[in-house]
């Protein structure tokens, strides 16, 4: 019996590291993820939009992660988002009352994500923001970016990093549909590609 040489590359069957997926919908969403405001929250605001690829095609697979402070600008430090019940040890989601700050929103068919969220308030220097990470087909490594809310161009003119990415501005601010409803698209590459950070 001849022993075949499972060492090399060719041999190797890639993991999912290796490979540019979609792999985010078998674990990462959870039901009520994209609901991070508590009931009924008089600070409510949604926010919503399209993840699109650099043809400007939606993606239908992909994953938005939001983080932001309390309207006061405070971190919550609250636990509420994976609670497990203690008997079966399923799943049960939001309790509907502790603000987390953080929510995950699957994309649809069409491509569109969406969060019910509180608006966020300052903290430090600078307008204040929502946090993104966004996981997507063709992405080996996830990609950050912000979302500013408009209303008040004093914050937005000043906030250093607004200021860096000069004319790219546009590209972190969402749109004001009224009502508390704000829209916000993240073009992965091409004409109008979204500004994406990295941290280091």
């Amino acid at each position: 019996m001849t022993k075949t040489d499972t060492s090399g590359p060719e041999q190797v069957p890639p993991t999912p590291s290796h490979t540019v997926g979609p792999f985010y919908g078998y674990a990462l969403p959870f039901r009520g993820g994209e609901d991070i405001a508590p009931l009924g929250h008089r600070d409510t605001i949604t926010v919503h939009g399209y993840v699109l690829d650099g043809a400007g095609e939606p993606l239908p697979d992909a994953l938005v992660e939001l983080w932001g402070p309390r309207p006061d600008g405070t971190v919550p430090q609250v636990d509420g988002s994976l609670r497990r019940d203690p008997a079966t040890g399923g799943h049960l989601g939001r309790n509907g009352v502790e603000f987390t700050g953080w929510g995950r929103s699957q994309t649809d068919a069409d491509g569109h994500w969406y969060a019910r969220t509180l608006r966020p308030g300052v903290r430090g220097r600078g307008a204040p923001y929502l946090s993104v990470c966004v996981f997507a087909r063709g992405l080996l490594m996830h990609l950050f970016t912000r979302i500013y809310l408009p209303g008040d161009e004093a914050a937005l003119a000043a906030d250093p990093l607004l200021v860096r990415v000069g004319d790219r501005r546009d590209t972190l601010i969402a749109g004001d549909e009224g009502e508390g409803a704000y829209r916000f698209d993240i073009r992965l590459q091409g004409e109008g590609e979204t500004v994406f950070l990295e941290y280091r």
